[in-house]
C-alpha cells in the first residue's frame, strides 16, 4: 500500500515528506495504523549518523497505533487492537534476555536492519529503530506490539515507547532510587522531564532541575522538581549548597555530552552514583584520573530505555498513569502533521522542546 512518511536518504541530508510503498506484512508482522508518534532526540540522531542506521530510513520510533492488517501466523492481536510499538523487543531466547537484562538483546539489531518498503525507484526503505513511526501507517513485527488498554489515551501512550521508559526507567530501575535520596536532572527534554517525574514517584527530596531553557525548568517544577537551577558554572556549587555541602546522591544526564558528564561527575557526592542517559557520538570522550576514581568512590551507571524488561515495566507505568501518578500530556509540548517534523527537528536540535506529538492524520 501506500503511505506518506518522513524520509532522510542520506547522512546530513534534510527530513522530507515523501510517498513509499509498503510491503505487505510477512509471517509474524501486522500493519499498524499509526495514532501519534512523538519526536525524540535519537530520531535526530538517526538522521545525522551519532547511531550508525541503513538508509534512505523512515524516521520515528516512539509510536502508538491501531492494528490494520495481521501477516500469517500472528495469533492474539486483532484489526482495531490499540498497540504500542517497541524499537527493542527482546527475543527472550539470547543469552542476555536469560540472564534478565531484554534491554541488551542481541537480536534486536535484526529488527533494525530489515525494510519495510520501497521508494518510487524501487529501492529499499528501513524503518528507524525498525519502527518507522512517522508516517500513516508501517509494518512491524507483532513481537514488538503490546497492547494498550482502552482507558489510555491513544495518542499519548506513545510517549510510554521511550520517553517515559527511559527517563522513569533510569530512575526506578537503572539507579534503583529511593525515597529521600537526592536527585539532580541534567537536561530537560522529553526524557529529563520524565525522569524528574520518576524521582517524585520514588519519593526523591530534594529533586533538582538543569537546564539552559527557562521554560524548560518551569515545565520541572511543575511536574514535581523541587529546586531549578539554570545551566551554568555555579550549579555544582548550588546543588552541594542544597544537598549538605555533599553533592546529589543520584545524578541523571539526560543530555550525553562528555562536559555534561564529566561535571554530572564531579556534582554526584562522594559514594554517588552517575546515571548517563543521553546518547553522545563518537568524539565524545570523557576522562578520569585514577586517583579520583578511587577516591570519590562514585559509580557510573548507563541507561539504555530505562533497563526496561516491558512485559514487568510497562503494566506499572500503566498503572502510574491511571493513579495520576505519571503526567502524559505535561510533557507534550505540541502536536504536528508529517509536514511538520522537518521543522520540528530543528527545534529539538535547539533545544527549544520537549516532547511533540507527530500525527500522521492531523
Amino acid at each position: 500500500m501506500r503511505t506518506r512518511a518522513v524520509v532522510v536518504r542520506a547522512a546530513g541530508e534534510p527530513a522530507r515528506v515523501e510517498e513509499i510503498t509498503l510491503r505487505e506484512p510477512g509471517p509474524g508482522e501486522v500493519l499498524v495504523r499509526v495514532a501519534a508518534a512523538s519526536l525524540c532526540h535519537s530520531d535526530l540522531s538517526v538522521a545525522n549518523e551519532t547511531l550508525a542506521h541503513n538508509k534512505p530510513v523512515v524516521l520515528g520510533h516512539e509510536t502508538s497505533g491501531l492494528i490494520a492488517g495481521t501477516g500469517p501466523g500472528v495469533d492474539g492481536f486483532a484489526e482495531g487492537d490499540p498497540v504500542l510499538l517497541l524499537w527493542n523487543p527482546p527475543c527472550r531466547d539470547c543469552w542476555y534476555c536469560a540472564q534478565g537484562e531484554p534491554y541488551l538483546c542481541e537480536n534486536i539489531a535484526r529488527h533494525w536492519s530489515g525494510s519495510h518498503g520501497f521508494d518510487d525507484d524501487g529501492g529499499k526503505v528501513h524503518p528507524c529503530l525498525g519502527v518507522g513511526g512517522f508516517a500513516e501507517y508501517t509494518v512491524v513485527p507483532a513481537s514488538a506490539c503490546r497492547r494498550l488498554p482502552a482507558d489510555i489515551p491513544l495518542d499519548l501512550a506513545a510517549l510510554l515507547g521511550c520517553a517515559v521508559t527511559t527517563g522513569v526507567g533510569a530512575v526506578l530501575s537503572t539507579a534503583n532510587v529511593h525515597s529521600g535520596q537526592s536527585v539532580v536532572v541534567v537536561g530537560l527534554g522529553g526524557v529529563g522531564l520524565a525522569a524528574v517525574q520518576g524521582a517524585r514517584i520514588a519519593g526523591a527530596e530534594p529533586i533538582i532541575a538543569v537546564d539552559r531553557v527557562p521554560e524548560k525548568l518551569e515545565m520541572a517544577a511543575s511536574m514535581g522538581a523541587t529546586e531549578t537551577l539554570l545551566a551554568g558554572p555555579d550549579v555544582r556549587k548550588q546543588v552541594k549548597a542544597l544537598t549538605g555541602g555533599r553533592g546529589a546522591d543520584h545524578v541523571f544526564d539526560c543530555v550525553g555530552l562528555a562536559a555534561t558528564i564529566k561535571e554530572g561527575w564531579k556534582t554526584a557526592r562522594r559514594g554517588g552514583t552517575l546515571t548517563v542517559v543521553g546518547i553522545g557520538g563518537r568524539t565524545e570522550v570523557v576522562e578520569f584520573s585514577s586517583l579520583e576514581l578511587y577516591h570519590f568512590a562514585r559509580s557510573i551507571l548507563t541507561c539504555v530505555n530505562g533497563s526496561l524488561d516491558p512485559d514487568r515495566e510497562l503494566p506499572s507505568y500503566i498503572e502510574h498513569v491511571r493513579a495520576g501518578r505519571l503526567d502524559l500530556p505535561a510533557l507534550v509540548s505540541g502536536e504536528i502533521g508529517l509536514d511538520g517534523v522537518p521543522a520540528a527537528l530543528g527545534a529539538l536540535a535547539e533545544g527549544r522542546v520537549a516532547r511533540v506529538l507527530v500525527k500522521p492524520g492531523t
